[in-house]
């Protein structure tokens, strides 16, 4: 892959979006990809290919494989996970651009930092939602969802960095597109909460 102005682009804003539904999964598939030597990626992120750093992404992406999965906890650890996402999401972008000028060096971590801050925040309010079914089945199946969308766009970033930006720059636009509607579920839900609940909240 050639790396130029517009691919490091189209990589950062692919790759963000996947940091932003899980760190941890893009962070290991990216590493293990470019150790064992089956994509390329811009030399600045050569540290993602330390055993040590591959060997940490990959244990803590277990973690969460499991942790994303149970109800409620998922949002204590996606609430966590908001000082985790954004802020690497933004380191790596910003070392990925690195060959570039720093004004562009600059404007490619800001626009990493607020793609992945959508992903993030959709994620997490489309599972505070989804949190509130009585069976786990959906809360399970949402979060594969999520693991698996990370790891196949990140896959296809690194070999076909144009489509992964288009598939990224549709799903944002239909994440901030649908947080209204997510809202409006979740104020009906709490509307509905039982009348001692309710009473708390009230004092």
């Amino acid at each position: 892959m050639t790396f130029t102005p517009p691919t490091i682009a189209a990589l950062i804003v692919a790759i963000s979006f996947a940091a932003g539904l899980n760190l941890y999964a893009t962070v290991a598939t990216l590493g293990i990809l470019a150790h064992f030597h089956w994509v390329m990626l811009p030399p600045s992120l050569n540290a993602l290919t330390n055993p040590w750093v591959m060997g940490a992404a990959t244990l803590l992406f277990v973690i969460e494989f499991f942790a994303d999965k149970i109800p409620a906890f998922d949002l204590i650890w996606n609430a966590a996970q908001t000082f985790v996402r954004v802020p690497v999401a933004t380191l790596i972008a910003y070392k990925a651009a690195s060959q570039l000028s720093p004004e562009l060096q600059l404007l490619a971590a800001a626009a990493a930092a607020i793609i992945s801050a959508i992903a993030h925040t959709s994620k997490t309010a489309a599972r505070t939602l989804v949190t509130t079914s009585p069976e786990p089945a959906s809360n399970i199946a949402l979060s594969t969802t999520e693991d698996v969308a990370a790891i196949g766009l990140t896959w296809i970033a690194t070999h076909h960095p144009y489509t992964a930006a288009t598939i990224a720059g549709v799903f944002l636009v239909l994440m901030i597109l649908s947080i209204r509607w997510i809202v409006r579920q979740l104020k009906r839900i709490w509307s509905r909460r039982p009348d001692w609940l309710r009473s708390e909240s009230i004092v």
